[in-house]
């Protein structure tokens, strides 16, 4: 019995696909402009993936499903939330791919202010108009997903085959860090279990932040090692050169989680950052997959990836919308 398909669009390194595949589904051509997350999606997922950008439409083959992240960076509360940001209309390159592909179910996904943006209005109605009479948004977190991150992420879907149930969580009780970071099978040999060695005043930075702590350890205790820019802003960004705390799910893993300006990225108890495997492990992602790249490229993919569990459970969701209505026969 022949499995569903899909099409993946702006597909990074396979997270998305990744979860779908674990639900049954069969990726048959995937789009994505980075050449090192095509090899990693080459090596770790399917050699269906091809290096392009997806505004360069070349014809696409018939799926079930339709599947896209376009870039979130205009849109995320992390970022600059810049309206005028090129990123933001990339998500309206996807209509000509889902009228050549013909799928049952279309999903994108990206940051939930993404709904409310003039961009998400244009695209959903381009969808009507390509026959997609249920436009339905999901808020997902997949900290409720076996994930032990804290991470929202928002999903469009598009169904010709009426409302698609909303994936329900599969746990109660969320993972913590350190299921994740404590866990056996961390090995010093492996190519993934790497960070930046940390020199000079980074160093000294780290090896004086308490467990839990953070930048208003150093503004208390060290301030000669703080920039003047930190007093000024001393009650916001708290989570910079922090301490991720082991009895609780992680922050979001950000692309640039190996850098501890930028977020709560410091490991619990070593006076490091993460490494790209214990990123990877925040993320869903099994000990086997290797990222391609140099570690920044890598980190990119990693943290720019739906944690696979969350995407699983989605792909679960649509698979079982396909065979409801009997599109094709999935397999066993």
């Amino acid at each position: 019995m022949s499995a569903p398909t899909h099409l993946d669009l702006f597909s990074g390194a396979g997270l998305f696909s990744a979860g779908l595949v674990q639900a049954g589904f069969e990726p048959v051509l995937a789009v994505e402009l980075g050449a090192e997350a095509v090899a990693s999606y080459r090596r770790n997922v399917s050699r269906c993936a091809v290096h392009g950008s997806v505004a360069d439409f070349r014809g696409a083959p018939k799926v079930d499903v339709v599947i896209a992240g376009p870039p979130c960076q205009g849109f995320s509360t992390l970022g600059r939330r810049d309206p005028t940001d090129v990123r933001n209309a990339l998500g309206l390159l996807i209509l000509p791919w889902v009228r050549a592909a013909d799928p049952s179910l279309v999903v994108i996904e990206n940051v939930p202010p993404f709904l409310r943006s003039p961009q998400w209005r244009e695209l959903a109605a381009g969808l009507r108009e390509l026959g997609y009479a249920d436009v339905v948004t999901w808020e997902l977190d997949a900290l409720d997903f076996g994930v032990p991150q804290r991470r929202r992420r928002a999903f469009t879907v598009a169904s010709r085959l009426g409302p698609v149930a909303q994936p329900a969580p599969t746990t109660a009780t969320p993972r913590t860090a350190s299921s994740a970071l404590f866990a056996p099978g961390l090995d010093k040999a492996d190519p993934m279990h790497v960070w930046p060695t940390p020199k000079g005043i980074a160093a000294d930075r780290i090896a004086l932040i308490p467990p839990l702590g953070d930048k208003r350890d150093l503004l208390r205790g060290h301030p000669h090692l703080c920039p003047p820019s930190w007093s000024k802003i001393a009650d916001q960004a708290t989570d910079v050169w922090g301490r991720i705390d082991p009895d609780k799910p992680s922050n979001t893993v950000r692309c640039n989680f190996q850098n501890p300006s930028k977020g709560r990225y410091l490991h619990p108890t070593e006076n490091r950052t993460l490494s790209l495997r214990e990123g990877a492990r925040l993320q869903g992602v099994p000990d086997s997959w290797c990222f391609e790249g140099k570690p920044l490229p890598a980190a990119r993919q990693i943290g720019n990836g739906v944690p696979i569990p969350m995407a699983h459970a989605v792909g679960e969701s649509l698979r079982a919308a396909l065979a409801g209505m009997g599109v094709t026969a999935l397999a066993a």
